[in-house]
């Protein structure tokens, strides 16, 4: 029979050799899902990197929990934790089953959950799981979820379901239990990732010489002042005299009835000027009586 756990919940196990599997639905868009484990003391705390079990490192060395590959099935995609509870040192007082999702967090997983299986039973027995928890992120935005934990109770071992998430990832879930996020296990993505920070923070800020040249101040260009135009100066108080009118064109004269004009002699600003030569073929036209001379 499956026990149906709610979060915070926990039951005994009667089991010694488990097997702690992940389980969700994947497809386009839904972050890849790891599962892990961390081997702690009674101080909540590693004793060294090497209780820490996951895909990098998928065999603790006493051989009594290890990381199994990944699969696909009909139900969903699955990642799984098996422990050896009794071939356990004793110092080891929890083993933390977590996950962490790779490609977004916990909000676009559906359909997490942790089941929990005897590894030892046979037939019928081997596929029904002893309990079931739904893993439900509290804000969605957890990349890294500590699913439940194999504790011991006086001489025996129990389950408890928790569900609690962290929004800094594995790493962050790792460093608070004493893992050396700085060594390799700390995962190539977070290497990577400060490797990015740091050069992006050379571009941004270049460095600066220790003893820059002097740049020259940069004057400011003479602007063109405007051409004032002369303006018409007052008479002292008088108003300016109107302008000249235009002066008429010279017309040609116009002929005297027939007899020769004589060509219009221009002055010579005040010089004498000479008599016009007669012409010696000019003859009086025949006069009346009236002006005869008395003979």
């Amino acid at each position: 029979m499956t026990h149906a756990m709610p979060k915070g919940s926990n039951i005994p196990l009667d089991a010694r050799n488990v097997r702690a599997v992940l389980r969700w639905t994947p497809g386009p868009g839904v972050p890849d899902v790891d599962a892990s484990a961390l081997l702690v003391d009674g101080g909540g705390r590693v004793r060294s990197d090497e209780d820490f079990v996951f895909y990098n490192q998928p065999r603790h060395p006493s051989g009594a929990v290890r990381h199994l590959a990944k699969k696909r099935l009909v139900e969903g995609a699955t990642d799984a934790i098996e422990a050896d509870l009794a071939a356990l040192e004793p110092a080891v007082d929890r083993i933390v089953l977590a996950a962490s999702a790779d490609g977004g967090p916990f909000g676009l997983v559906p359909d997490l959950c942790v089941l929990l299986y005897d590894a030892a039973a046979a037939g019928a027995r081997a596929d029904e799981p002893l309990a079931r928890f739904d893993v439900r992120p509290e804000t969605g935005s957890e990349t890294a979820m500590i699913c439940g934990e194999l504790y011991r109770r006086g001489e025996g071992w129990k389950f408890r379901a928790l569900g609690q998430g962290y929004a800094s990832g594995l790493v962050g879930l790792a460093t608070e239990f004493g893992i050396s996020v700085d060594e390799e296990e700390g995962g190539e993505a977070d290497d990577a990732g400060a490797d990015s920070a740091a050069a992006g923070a050379a571009v941004a800020e270049p460095a600066q010489s220790a003893d820059p040249e002097p740049q020259p101040v940069p004057q400011p260009q003479p602007q063109p002042q405007p051409v004032a135009q002369p303006q018409p100066q007052s008479g002292y108080g008088y108003p300016p005299p109107p302008p000249m009118p235009p002066s008429p064109p010279v017309l040609p004269a116009q002929p005297a009835y027939g007899h020769p004009q004589q060509p219009a002699v221009q002055p010579a600003y005040g010089y004498p000027q000479g008599r016009p030569v007669p012409d010696p073929g000019f003859r009086l036209p025949p006069q009346g009586p009236q002006f005869q001379p008395n003979r």
